[in-house]
């Protein structure tokens, strides 16, 4: 199975989320996109952001119409910062080694890869898929 994963803080989660999901799924043949909104985004702390609980729900309904679209609450469901590749561990843990993820990354993340929590580590655990445009 093919899973895209698309996280972020959606706040809020807007049309060009959306795209960028539509796109990678048709390009890498996705069997399914997971969206996961961040629970505590450290790349956003100090910041004053709307409580997940909102956010999980605006997230729910701008994919309630897309069937290969899933909400996963993974990281607003965790204690303390949301890092991807804790999100990837779990993931692999709950839906096993037959699982393909491919991390979907915009522009605007795609740079601050190297200062994330152990990106050497996430590159290892998934494949990367970016639209610059």
């Amino acid at each position: 199975m093919n899973i895209g994963i698309l996280g972020g803080t959606f706040d809020p989660i807007h049309i060009g989320h959306l795209i960028l999901a539509v796109e990678a799924r048709v390009q890498l043949r996705l069997d399914e996109v997971l969206f996961v909104p961040a629970g505590q985004p450290w790349l956003k702390a100090g910041r004053s952001i709307t409580p997940a609980f909102h956010r999980v729900e605006m997230v729910r309904r701008a994919i309630v119409g897309n069937p290969h679209f899933k909400l996963c609450t993974l990281e607003v469901e965790r204690s303390g910062p949301s890092y991807t590749v804790d999100t990837l561990v779990a993931l692999r843990e709950q839906l096993g080694t037959e699982a393909n993820f491919f991390f979907i990354l915009g522009r605007d993340t795609l740079a601050d890869l190297p200062s994330w929590k152990e990106p050497n580590r996430l590159l290892q655990m998934c494949h990367l898929w970016w639209h610059l445009e």
